[in-house]
């Protein structure tokens, strides 16, 4: 309900305001692509929504149609920037359609239905998406259960139809190239699990710059971090505790495992980037805060989420039966994370 003094936008006074038919200005605002409409009246009619903020009414809408004009977005981590950033992008998204968007912590090592009970019940949303960091977590056990349509975000899984992921395979490549142009070859990489699409496709774009440039992969360079701020920080001491020459670079697979790395470097007084430089996947606000800056490869995380959420919506309506799109790296952001390797080491 609006409230008392509040004045309510209608259909019809987004209708007038670009001059259009009521039906038209209907179905454009539901996202129906089946309606032949010009590009030039789509984008009027958007404009006159946007500029009388006008706002569905879904229950009224609901109650014609039995769906609740709700998605659903499952995430792994609260803490985590990626997810922050996904949530933005689709919530921007399923708005623009006249949807609202339902957040829901799902944990990763859940081992009971809960999941199952929490997110998939098909009277509170229209359809789901699924951020998870494994193949086999209990987000997925839940939705491959599901009677709504879904789509993964951020990963790539055999035997999901509806996938939206990252080309994690050339963000590691360039990570890693970036430090070997500066000079370094001892390069420590902390991964995910290895099984999974994102630490795989990030390990193998690792072991890829490194051969290109004549460098042997060496495993003690190499532990698992996970992609938490403490397994960052466990797999950085276990890098440093080994024997052997110090690597003069490191690349943590996400922004929370590069905090946790950073940490641990400043804990024992290893200059960054003087004696070990840092660069890791994802760019965002936390990269920009640390000390000092951290180097990134910068990724289209929220149009992730924006595109994810318009196209879920789209399979709900059924214009459209299939999604899998993989999303490549934007740029490299070089800061002051990186540098040359110091002068004894440079080979």
């Amino acid at each position: 309900m609006p409230k008392p003094g509040t004045v309510v936008v209608t259909l019809s006074d987004v209708a007038a305001a670009a001059s259009c038919d009521l039906s038209t200005v209907s179905r454009v605002l539901s996202g129906d692509k089946n309606q032949r409409v010009r590009e030039e009246t789509r984008e009027r009619i958007l404009a006159a929504a946007k500029a009388l903020d006008y706002r569905p009414n879904l229950s009224a809408r609901g109650l014609r149609t039995s769906r609740t004009y709700t998605l659903g977005i499952a995430v792994p981590q609260l803490d985590n920037p990626v997810y922050y950033q996904i949530i933005l992008g689709a919530e921007r998204g399923a708005y623009e359609r006249g949807y609202s968007l339902v957040i829901s912590h799902i944990e990763e090592n859940a081992a009971d239905d809960s999941a199952y009970a929490r997110i998939v019940q098909a009277n509170r949303v229209d359809g789901l998406l699924v951020t998870t960091l494994d193949d086999n977590s209990a987000i997925l056990r839940a939705v491959r259960q599901a009677r709504v349509p879904f789509l993964l975000l951020n990963r790539k899984v055999k035997g999901v139809r509806n996938c939206y992921h990252f080309d994690s395979r050339a963000a590691a490549r360039m990570a890693t190239q970036h430090l070997i142009d500066l000079g370094h070859r001892r390069i420590a990489y902390l991964s995910g699990q290895v099984h999974p699409t994102l630490g795989a496709g990030r390990l193998a774009g690792y072991c890829e710059a490194l051969d290109a440039a004549g460098v042997a992969y060496d495993p003690a360079l190499v532990a698992i971090s996970g992609y938490t701020v403490q397994g960052g920080a466990t797999a950085m001491r276990e890098i440093l505790a080994r024997g052997g020459p110090r690597p003069t670079a490191v690349f943590p697979l996400t922004l929370t495992a590069a905090t946790g790395a950073m940490m641990v470097l400043h804990e024992q007084r290893i200059a960054v980037p003087d004696d070990m430089s840092v660069i890791t996947v994802h760019d965002g606000p936390m990269a920009e805060v640390m000390y000092p800056q951290l180097s990134t490869v910068s990724m289209p995380v929220e149009q992730m989420g924006y595109e994810g959420a318009q196209t879920l919506i789209e399979l709900i309506n059924g214009t459209r039966t299939r999604a899998n799109r993989e999303f490549a790296p934007l740029a490299l952001v070089a800061r002051a994370s990186t540098a040359p390797p110091p002068a004894a080491t440079t080979t």
